[in-house]
């Protein structure tokens, strides 16, 4: 496979507070990746650090064969770089396809396109004039996914997109997972539920206190070794 995404030694701070320590992480083209970890783990902050959101210092980013440390936020998400932020961030004063439209914006080519996402959630067609947040919590989620297609991206970042939703409708937004890859997108997944993490990632990161503390895949990974990771211990799988 070739590497669409690598960190190397990744450190980032919020002001004097360092929030991550020399994070290495790679995702191939195609690939989905899962970071896991507690709250206040430091997963959130890497996909800040990544997509420009905050200041990523002393290390190399590369994305798409570019190094992008200090890139703007416009421009690497032009560069094929699309988040789904956590809490899904919908505009409340436009329609579900404003929504989805406004994803388009930098119009880069490639097979996601208003009717691509209506087939993946067809529970948004007979909403799509309805206003983005007159949606249940797992509609309104679909929206936010769909604008990150929208703009055709070869990395999608998703941020805890499991977050207080019932888990029938968690169940729901994962089945599209396969999908996606279907089409050329990797995709790099932080979820807080291990099982769900574990259900459609090929490699997994676990995080705690903005390290490292555990890498696998679900084949080789324990739940002991995910509990060691959580909790402290330092222990590595490969």
């Amino acid at each position: 496979m070739t590497r669409l995404l690598e960190t190397q030694g990744l450190t980032a701070f919020y002001g004097d507070f360092q929030a991550l320590f020399g994070i290495d992480v790679s995702v191939d083209e195609g690939e989905c990746v899962a970071l896991i970890g507690s709250n206040g783990a430091g997963k959130s902050t890497f996909l800040r650090a990544i997509t420009g959101m905050i200041p990523a210092r002393g290390q190399d980013v590369m994305f798409a064969g570019q190094h992008i440390a200090g890139w703007a936020a416009d421009r690497i998400h032009k560069a094929g770089m699309a988040m789904v932020p956590e809490g899904r961030r919908l505009f409340p004063s436009l329609s579900v396809e404003e929504n989805l439209l406004i994803g388009a914006a930098g119009k880069r080519p490639g097979p996601w396109s208003l009717d691509a996402v209506y087939e993946l959630f067809p529970d948004l067609v007979a909403k799509r004039h309805n206003p983005g947040t007159a949606l249940s919590g797992g509609q309104q989620q679909m929206v936010a996914i769909g604008r990150a297609l929208m703009s055709n991206p070869q990395l999608l970042l998703c941020d805890e997109i499991s977050l207080g939703l019932a888990p029938k409708v968690i169940k729901d937004i994962y089945t599209a997972v396969p999908k996606i890859r279907a089409g050329g997108t990797a995709i790099l997944v932080v979820e807080q539920d291990v099982g769900q993490a574990l259900a459609v990632a090929d490699r997994v990161y676990c995080f705690m206190e903005g390290r490292v503390t555990l890498t696998g895949t679900p084949a080789t990974l324990t739940r002991a070794q995910i509990a060691a990771a959580y909790f402290g211990t330092t222990e590595e799988a490969h």
